[in-house]
């Protein structure tokens, strides 16, 4: 039987593209018919495979977890439409995952690096500032161009968030990272982090819920993308009601950085702000949840294609990943219906195709 896949519906190369006559030769993408008749024929709103850009597959509650853990959360994220993994710090080396043809592809960021003591316990490298540089420039070297901080978490002296690091410190770190040839992401929720962050040349923000008017021009400015796990934000509350009794500045300031989690993501994509999508899969959030966070985005005030931009087309070009094009690994979805304005159809996509082959539901 041909390994020649024909889809004949709508091809989106695009969030606002859309074209007509795609094929799946020897696992790549051709728009140029093949002189074999294809073995199958797929029809239906054809999408790039989604991109989860915030996710750890190899990480779980106490931190490493089982080759077997780690691909069943693979299979999970895949069968949920997501194709690409940019993975946000994990415990496991994942490496392995790379020579699977039958799980998503996944961009390493080696471990979370945090101050000591400031973080979940397990999860990272914790050090303290005199280390940071060297820290970064080890997990620089161990991971797939990416460095993760922990920029900001609960001082318990103080009782509320504050920066994980020295200013300078954190300067020093990212201009490491960059000698390394990696770029540096930072966990942020309070405000003032984002100054500091902003001031060392940081190449991503998570979550960033401390987001405020001021910051908008420099995000812009200095090309520095969100990624705002709208799906992790939404335990903010019951964070607080946990840490109420013992640390009520910190609980109050929890609840308020979630009561303005909408208004911070429009704002920011309003403000021409690039936001990719990201669930913070691993130790608390479940995998496979890539569509509600399209939708929780959506949901936020962006436009249904844009949210689906967010994890697609627009993810895909930031991470240097081809989506749809000539020559491109056959990683597509196939969908009931325009998921540009209708995110809920890729709950249940028609099929899901990997490396240019069709996947059982």
């Amino acid at each position: 039987m041909s390994g020649i896949i024909e889809f004949t519906g709508p091809v989106l190369t695009a969030a606002d593209e859309e074209r007509q006559g795609l094929w799946a030769v020897d696992g790549r993408l051709t728009f140029q018919r093949p002189l074999e008749t294809p073995g199958s024929v797929l029809d239906g709103w054809v999408i790039p495979g989604l991109v989860d850009a915030h996710c750890h597959i190899g990480l779980g509650p106490g931190g490493d977890v089982s080759e077997g853990v780690a691909e069943q959360q693979a299979r999970t994220d895949r069968d949920a439409g997501t194709l690409l993994v940019r993975d946000a710090g994990a415990v496991h080396d994942t490496r392995w995952i790379q020579q699977r043809n039958d799980l998503p592809r996944i961009i390493r960021a080696g471990r979370h690096i945090a101050r000591t003591r400031r973080y979940l316990r397990g999860l990272a490298i914790e050090v303290e500032p005199e280390d940071l540089v060297e820290a970064v420039r080890k997990q620089a070297r161990a991971g797939d161009g990416w460095v993760k901080l922990v920029g900001d978490w609960i001082d318990r002296d103080a009782g509320d968030l504050a920066a994980s690091f020295p200013a300078q410190s954190v300067k020093d770190a990212v201009s490491a990272a960059h000698d390394e040839g990696a770029r540096v992401t930072a966990h942020c929720f309070a405000e003032d982090t984002l100054d500091d962050m902003l001031d060392a040349g940081i190449d991503c923000i998570e979550h960033g819920t401390g987001l405020l008017p001021r910051h908008l021009p420099r995000f812009v400015e200095q090309g520095v993308p969100i990624v705002p796990t709208l799906t992790n934000i939404a335990t903010f509350p019951d964070i607080a009601a946990q840490a109420e009794a013992k640390f009520p500045r910190y609980a109050a300031h929890m609840l308020a950085l979630w009561e303005r989690r909408a208004e911070r993501v429009l704002e920011a994509y309003e403000a021409g702000v690039s936001i990719y999508a990201g669930t913070d899969a691993g130790s608390v959030i479940k995998h496979g949840r890539i569509v509600d966070e399209l939708e929780a985005l959506h949901a936020a005030g962006l436009p249904a294609a844009a949210a689906l931009d967010a994890g697609a087309w627009a993810a895909r070009s930031w991470l240097g990943a081809d989506a749809i094009a000539e020559g491109a690994s056959a990683d597509v979805l196939v969908c009931a219906e325009d998921p540009r304005t209708n995110l809920a159809t890729l709950h249940s996509p028609w099929n899901i195709v990997l490396r240019g082959n069709v996947l059982g539901r």
